[in-house]
């Protein structure tokens, strides 16, 4: 696929009647797009303040919601309001990855706001770098990473990929299709469910769960569960609670259609929690499932070029820091040390490693912490022992506040070291010109 046109760099500051429409809704519809990559509230709001300043726009003000954006420009002659909904569907990665690069060059005002809804709609438009082959190849390969993690038997893997291609076709069949895209969610664990139950009924030794959960980890909401955390702790109650709120309803919604699923076989519902064998786990193999997860992540979401080595880096640390984190203070409190090193490590490639953006490179970590899928185990209990449901969701609970403790701290980590770094590189520079000098006498 050829590179979208970067459009030429433009003056600075713009001003007048005829410049305020344009660049308003340049504003709005960057917004959106960066609401699609995933990014909180808060920075949404801070970034189109930043940009609307470089173009030379003193008085703005800007409130941003998941699912609505509302702007007002004053440039001393007129005051211009607008008020726009939300995205329609999150992007892609490559996608997210030219929205964060032109978000950079608007912050300059090194492109027109007619440049850059131009921009805008070509990133909007352009195909998915692999195709159909990286929608259906890549969430069998995810899936099967996932699937390693479990310790899975060689009946398990098989039956994981092949539900990965079933609920990758599904997401073929309704990409473009925005309306459907609520009940998919629904449609695909009502679907592997059929299948995973209909084969145990036939003989086949497969663990329920560790069969169930990898296939639909693109529909948990481990990332937005997560962020609402973030939104919370940032003040932002109206957009944390309501992301709270959906992602809850996205769990209770998949846990029904599995449910659903094995009631069409005629399975009760305790047989959702199928207890696991005993497997004799070998030592590499979950390091092998972080680095196939992230090449089917890489795939299925196409990943800008020259990012999959920056994704497994992620990926790795963030498993690594999880897994100590498990030995020293248990499951619950893992999460919290995946980010605090995924998060930083994500801005550090963005902006001294010239990588791509941070949201390209962690958003796997939240897959892999899967605050998402304890989340489902403690609702597909609830269906059969509310009692362990609860205490499960309670345990959900706390498993998000970890991650999301993390994420934040991670980022103010990184802040406060470049503030340091910042103010030392005189001191360094200063030091590094008197060792030359002294040298050269």
């Amino acid at each position: 696929m050829s590179e979208s046109r970067i459009p030429t760099p433009a003056t600075g500051p713009i001003g007048g009647e005829a410049a305020a429409g344009p660049l308003i809704e340049f504003l709005f519809r960057l917004g959106q797009a960066h609401l699609a990559c995933g990014e909180a509230v808060a920075q949404v709001e801070q970034l189109l303040r930043r940009v609307a300043a470089a173009y030379g726009i003193r008085r703005t003000r800007v409130i941003v919601f998941p699912t609505a954006l509302l702007i007002t420009l004053e440039d001393g002659a007129s005051e211009r309001v607008t008020v726009a909904e939300g995205p329609a569907e999150p992007l892609r990665m490559d996608q997210m990855a030219a929205v964060y690069a032109l978000g950079e060059l608007a912050e300059r005002a090194a492109v027109t706001p007619r440049d850059g809804l131009e921009r805008l709609g070509e990133i909007l438009r352009q195909p998915a770098r692999f195709g159909a082959a990286g929608v259906i190849g890549g969430n069998v390969v995810l899936t099967l990473g996932l699937a390693l993690l479990f310790a899975p038997t060689l009946a398990d893997l098989a039956a994981a990929a092949a539900l990965g291609a079933v609920v990758g076709a599904l997401k073929l069949a309704n990409r473009d299709r925005p309306v459907l895209a609520v009940p998919m969610p629904v449609v695909a664990a009502f679907a592997v469910s059929a299948l995973v139950f209909l084969a145990l009924r036939h003989g086949l030794p497969v663990d329920p769960l560790h069969v169930l959960i990898p296939p639909l980890i693109t529909f948990l909401p481990g990332a937005m569960l997560t962020l609402a955390m973030v939104e919370l702790a940032y003040g932002d109650m109206v957009s944390g609670s309501s992301r709270l709120i959906t992602g809850f309803v996205q769990l209770v919604l998949l846990a029904f259609g599995l449910a659903a699923g094995a009631a069409l076989v005629g399975v009760g519902s305790a047989e959702l929690l199928r207890p696991a064998g005993a497997i004799a786990g070998v030592p590499w193999v979950p390091w092998l499932g972080v680095l196939v997860f992230g090449l089917g992540m890489y795939l299925h979401f196409s990943a800008p070029p020259n990012s999959l080595l920056w994704i497994w880096l992620v990926l790795l640390v963030a498993f690594a820091a999880q897994r100590l984190g498990t030995g020293v203070f248990g499951a619950e409190l893992s999460g919290f040390f995946g980010m605090l090193v995924a998060t930083p490590l994500g801005y550090v490639i963005q902006r001294r490693c010239h990588g791509p953006p941070a949201m390209v490179t962690f958003l796997p970590s939240f897959w892999l912490v899967v605050p998402g899928a304890l989340g489902l185990a403690s609702v597909t209990r609830m269906l059969s022992e509310r009692a362990a449901g609860i205490e499960g969701l309670a345990t959900v609970v706390f498993v998000l506040v970890s991650v999301a403790l993390g994420t934040l701290v991670g980022a103010s980590l990184y802040e406060w070291l470049s503030e340091r770094l910042a103010a030392l590189r005189p001191r360094i520079e200063r030091v590094t010109a008197s060792t030359r000098g002294r040298r050269e006498r």
